[in-house]
């Protein structure tokens, strides 16, 4: 990524410089070296000097449980939106609950990330942060030896106003329910089944609205599962495998890398979902089919898995996207392995906090109101 980056800039400057000198007309579209969108033509014609120096190497959710590399610098980024006040810096901790955007035609789904979401990770992605981070413009330069985060005041992503309006509909005190209580009852609130029905068209063309529950005892208890289920999908790599899925190995490695290497993992047939042939060596069985029930942007998280890790070349750029070069740089030959093993896992795991979440019931509203 680097090494494409860096031919990136340099090619971005190469251009602008010739433009300016006026030994050439337009730039060249050659795909192979850059690929331009509106705001990287729009700074050229200002004469914007692209520095590598300015971006920042981050860790980023591209699509559900699938991390890459990435460049984040605004100047080479069609479109960050707010992103850069929710992940100023690598050394900002945030937790963002991701939706579908407006406008898309999968149904819905959401999930939680604490790194940098691609706005394809689900589609269209929207973010919902616990917090947000303002810079402190004081005007004067950053004082040598002063840390990032220091440069930084955290602000609440949860409102005032609802903490309030919180409180007040369950008869509390501020410090017994908080910001975070209710951030996680927003999580689990979407992941009901009741909800998703009852509002699916609206979901189609709108942001969710979030009612909030009759009872104390049912916010109190969406919050206890969508905190479970936070911390299950942040921290899915640390899942153990699913009891009774079974790694069948052909053989022993002798080179680690090479042994769990994948090029394309499939099913043995269209509908035979219980094995995974991964590669020539390994295939894992016995896989339940309660675990293709945990769905996001209208695809099972296993079949994200399958789809994302797989070794592809770009037709336009002819960059090669080889996930294996992600366990070699983390010094993990089984990664992709045990990712695939732990989302099997998690995906029954979620299934089941989403089957014990509380029921909702909902009023259907006089032709004369309207749902606030």
């Amino acid at each position: 990524m680097e090494n494409n980056i860096g031919r990136t800039i340099d090619f971005y400057n190469e251009q602008r410089e010739l433009l300016i000198k006026g030994e050439i007309g337009e730039v060249s579209y050659d795909s192979t070296k850059i690929k331009w969108s509106d705001g990287l033509l729009s700074n050229l014609s200002r004469n914007i000097i692209c520095s590598i120096h300015d971006g920042e190497y981050r860790e980023s959710l591209y699509r559900p449980f699938y991390k890459q590399n990435l460049f984040f610098y605004r100047t080479l980024i069609a479109r960050m939106y707010r992103i850069p006040d929710f992940f100023p810096t690598s050394l900002h901790e945030n937790r963002v609950i991701c939706v579908h955007g407006l406008g898309g035609n999968k149904p819905f789904s959401c999930m939680i990330s604490s790194y940098i979401p691609c706005l394809d990770m689900l589609e269209k992605t929207q973010c919902f942060p616990l917090y947000w981070y303002e810079k402190n413009d004081s005007g004067e330069p950053a004082l040598p030896g002063m840390e990032l985060e220091g440069q930084y005041t955290r602000m609440d992503g949860v409102t005032d106003w609802i903490l309030k309006e919180v409180c007040s509909r369950y008869g509390v005190r501020k410090g017994e329910l908080t910001r975070e209580h209710i951030f996680y009852y927003v999580y689990g609130l979407l992941h009901s089944a009741q909800y998703r029905e009852r509002f699916a068209d609206d979901l189609k063309k709108s942001l969710p609205r979030i009612p909030i529950v009759e009872k104390l005892e049912d916010f109190l208890e969406f919050q206890k599962k969508g905190k479970e289920l936070a911390d299950l999908h942040l921290n899915y790599e640390a899942l153990e495998p699913c009891p009774g899925v079974q790694v069948i190995k052909a053989r022993e490695p002798e080179d680690e890398y090479e042994f769990y290497r994948v090029e394309k993992m499939r099913f043995p047939a269209k509908d035979q979902k219980d094995t995974i042939i991964y590669n020539g060596e390994l295939r894992i069985e016995n896989i339940p089919a309660k675990a293709y029930q945990y769905v996001l942007s209208g695809k099972s998280a296993i079949e994200w898995i399958m789809e994302s890790y797989q070794v592809t070349v770009d037709k336009e750029s002819q960059i090669k996207n080889d996930p294996n070069d992600w366990s070699r740089e983390h010094e993990q030959p089984r990664y992709i392995l045990d990712l695939l093993l732990s989302v099997i896992h998690l995906s029954i795991k979620s299934v089941e906090i989403m089957e014990s979440l509380p029921k909702l019931t909902f009023e259907d509203p006089s032709p004369d109101s309207q749902e606030s």
